[in-house]
């Protein structure tokens, strides 16, 4: 598949049993047209469980929103796309004037929904940037793209193929993978980025993303959470080495650092100049993933300071008095995959998400640990479409034991990529 894909299509290439070199690709005159996408559509079939002590996590957890439906039914089914949504992109191509240029487009459908009439789902549009450069000076990416920090964790999760978490509600747009349990969303951001020329297997990537005025949510310790926005632009790099051979891979470190300013006191954006306090998010990664023969392999470790956990920002930090203290978390995942000879790639992965209270708080119910068993299987039946199976266990656990919510998900589908 044509790696001007890029993010999210180009992730989904790197956990394929079999996939396409290319996509549609019609000459235009100066341009080339890579019309490339998929489709993917999963039955879920989910079983929820409140866990120990009885007790929902409160929805503010990021993750579940409490584990039964409208008729406090503990069993759900649906018919969703999984991590990955159903994908039409456009990528132009070109080179003018000793540069090379290019723009992708993209728009991503939904395959399901849970309204009578169909038609309540609004698709995405997740990207939408040009890119300009050359191999000698490196690339210069203005536009919406996958966020860096963050970005190589989801790009190499085998439920990119698959469901992952996050199934139990019919007609949604798309599942978590392993989102929220092994690593932080890295979401679609306007940005501003360069890309260093490939200099020996290694590059490096630092960019600028736009300030979001909905950053995220901080428990308030005396009133509902405070919203939170930034006032400066964000940061996000990485630097990766990769190698090829017998034994081949790449390893990968990102970070992201992001101002945030909120109301202490108040759950709306009418702030009070009294109660308004600032703080840094920032968080850290590292990663590697190998492959030698048959076998693949994936561990990754990530590290917050007011980050949060699911979504960055949210739940990162804690109102008290005229202050925010932070919240720390960290986690991360290990994936090993196996081809068997009949092509079918056999997966299993751990991954899990810590957050703690900051200091001199007590929430019980405020989440402390997201954790996720999946094993599944990804059989290519031709050389475009994946047969999926997959198996996921979630269990989320507040700060007393008496908070706990879990999850069994069996998932079977298929996706086409083109």
């Amino acid at each position: 598949m044509n790696n001007k894909i890029k993010l999210a299509v180009a992730g989904a290439v790197l956990s394929a049993a079999s996939v396409a070199n290319a996509g549609i690709v019609i000459p235009a005159g100066d341009w080339t047209l890579d019309v490339n996408g998929n489709v993917n559509a999963f039955m879920n079939f989910t079983n929820n469980d409140k866990g120990k002590g009885g007790n929902d996590i409160t929805a503010a957890n990021g993750r579940l929103a409490g584990v039964e439906d409208l008729d406090k039914e503990s069993n759900a089914v649906g018919i969703n796309t999984g991590l990955l949504p159903a994908w039409l992109g456009f990528t132009g191509t070109t080179r003018q004037n000793d540069v090379d240029v290019s723009f992708t487009i993209s728009f991503q459908p939904n395959v399901s929904d849970n309204f009578s009439h169909g038609d309540a789902k609004t698709p995405l549009n997740r990207q939408a940037f040009v890119t300009f450069g050359d191999k000698s000076w490196g690339t210069v990416k203005l536009g919406k793209d996958l966020g860096i920090f963050a970005g190589q964790a989801i790009l190499n999760d085998m439920t990119l193929l698959g469901v992952g978490g996050g199934a139990g509600v019919s007609g949604a747009a798309t599942t978590l993978g392993g989102i929220g349990t092994g690593y932080i969303y890295p979401a679609w951001k306007g940005q501003v980025s360069y890309t260093t020329p490939n200099m020996n297997g290694f590059s490096a990537t630092i960019a600028l993303t736009n300030p979001n005025q909905n950053f995220g949510d901080a428990s308030n310790a005396t009133t509902n959470d405070s919203k939170l926005y930034q006032d400066r632009f964000g940061i996000e790099g990485q630097v990766m080495y990769e190698w090829t051979g017998d034994v081949a891979g790449k390893v990968w470190a990102s970070g992201a650092s992001y101002d945030v300013t909120g109301d202490t006191t108040t759950s709306n954006t009418s702030f009070s100049t009294a109660n308004v306090d600032s703080y840094t998010a920032t968080a850290y990664d590292i990663g590697a993933s190998i492959s030698t023969g048959n076998l693949g392999l994936v561990g990754y470790y990530y590290n917050g300071d007011g980050a949060g956990t699911t979504l960055f920002g949210t739940l990162g930090a804690y109102a008290t008095g005229n202050k925010f203290k932070k919240r720390d978390s960290d986690g991360g995942y290990l994936q090993a995959t196996y081809v068997i000879p009949t092509g079918t790639k056999l997966g299993v992965a751990y991954g899990v998400s810590n957050l703690d209270e900051a200091s001199g708080e007590s929430d019980a119910d405020l989440i402390e640990k997201n954790e996720r068993w999946t094993v599944g299987a990804y059989h290519p039946l031709t050389k475009h479409l994946n047969l999926v199976a997959e198996y996921n266990k979630i269990t989320s656990e507040g700060q007393s034991s008496a908070y706990e919510n879990e999850s069994d998900t069996v998932s079977l589908g298929a996706i086409l990529f083109f």
